[in-house]
């Protein structure tokens, strides 16, 4: 997608072999692009959230492996290198599917040969992310589609929770892949961006796509979303996942649950826009097995702002001393899920739905 006019992806290397990212710590108030050298960077860069978003993490870890392979190409460092990034974020799964597929690549090579091939597969990897994002737009599209002719070619509002755009993949979103190709097409379509809590990604990170998209949006505080539903501004939700179990329960960022429940009371459409590697397949019950990765007080507690003064910084919202809880992620139960935008089409929330769209992953894992 675009920043003012030029083209970026959310992850890189450059002709002399530096790879980099957006830092999104910084966003919206400032663009910062940074380079990413050793193994110790893309850990924290993962783990720190410089990087977010399960389809950009395994991205960022598969290049973290491929700039250790440059630095030390031995079994005992591959193997070192798949745990020290593996526990970076326990929740979401294509990290782990990205590490899984380098390994499988790395192991059977020569130590000698494991940096080229490991550039060659990240650069895949990130490539491959990009059509299947691409893929779900033009899947997700058909729906706004529908939507817009049942209501004669008048606004088709879509809610959107957290941020699934272009920041948390290599190119296009998964939830905002159907918006940019209904923009595209000329779609009327408006946006409302839930705000997120605790770090803010939907005021943050979405709003700033939708702004430099040039797309109609609100964005409005997590609780409005029901308040919407109830009077008929909503059309449809299309959220993100981090993880999806073999049945089709849903594991996004904190608080997508609660809008799947209101979109159920007011018969409002609730889809999840799901690329194939953020599917579990050894995972049946989504709430008694995804570990849900607790982060720090300090995302509740404080808010991150630019200041009257222009700098960015932290404040605190809550009374010195207070303790907080802030589990990340919630999973939202198949049951509550409309269908499943996948780069092979629109799947029921289920096991046989998953199956049918992709028999070959379900046979091979199991």
């Amino acid at each position: 997608m675009k920043i003012d006019g030029t083209h970026y992806r959310s992850i890189w290397r450059e002709a002399d072999g530096t790879v980099k990212i957006i830092d999104q710590r910084w966003l919206p108030h400032e663009l910062r692009i940074v380079s990413l050298s050793t193994r110790k960077d893309f850990a924290d860069a993962i783990r720190d959230m410089w990087v977010r978003g399960a389809p950009l993490i395994g991205a960022t870890a598969a290049y973290g492996v491929a700039v250790q392979m440059a630095e030390d190409a031995s079994d005992a460092s591959l193997s070192e290198t798949y745990e020290v990034l593996h526990e970076t974020r326990p929740t979401a799964i294509n990290l782990r599917w990205a590490l899984d597929e380098m390994i499988r690549l790395l192991k059977s090579l020569p130590p000698e040969a494991r940096a080229e091939a490991a550039f060659r597969r990240a650069a895949d990897i990130c490539d491959e992310d990009v059509e299947i994002n691409r893929r779900i737009g033009v899947n997700g599209l058909a729906l706004i589609r529908e939507i817009a002719a049942r209501k004669g070619g008048g606004r088709v509002n879509v809610l959107t929770h957290c941020n699934a755009g272009w920041l948390a993949t290599v190119d296009w979103g998964t939830a905002t892949s159907p918006i940019y190709h209904a923009v595209e097409e000329g779609i009327d379509i408006h946006v409302f961006v839930d705000e997120t809590r605790p770090r803010n990604q939907g005021a943050q990170l979405t709003a700033w796509e939708m702004l430099n998209h040039g797309v109609s949006h609100d964005l409005i505080v997590d609780n409005a979303g029901g308040h919407l539903m109830q009077h008929g501004e909503v059309d449809l939700c299309i959220v993100g996942t981090d993880r999806t179990t073999a049945q089709g329960d849903v594991c996004n960022k904190i608080g997508t649950y609660l809008k799947a429940l209101a979109a159920h009371d007011n018969g409002v459409p609730f889809y999840v826009a799901l690329p194939s590697p953020t599917i579990d397949w050894t995972v049946w019950d989504g709430v008694k097995e995804i570990p849900i990765e607790e982060r720090a007080q300090a995302e509740v507690t404080h808010v991150q702002g630019r200041m009257p003064d222009g700098v960015i910084g932290q404040v605190l919202i809550s009374p010195q001393g207070t303790p907080a809880r802030n589990p990340a992620f919630d999973v939202t139960p198949a049951r509550l899920v409309t269908g499943l935008i996948t780069e092979r089409g629109v799947a029921p929330a289920s096991a046989g739905g998953l199956a049918a769209l992709f028999p070959d992953l379900a046979r091979a894992a199991g």
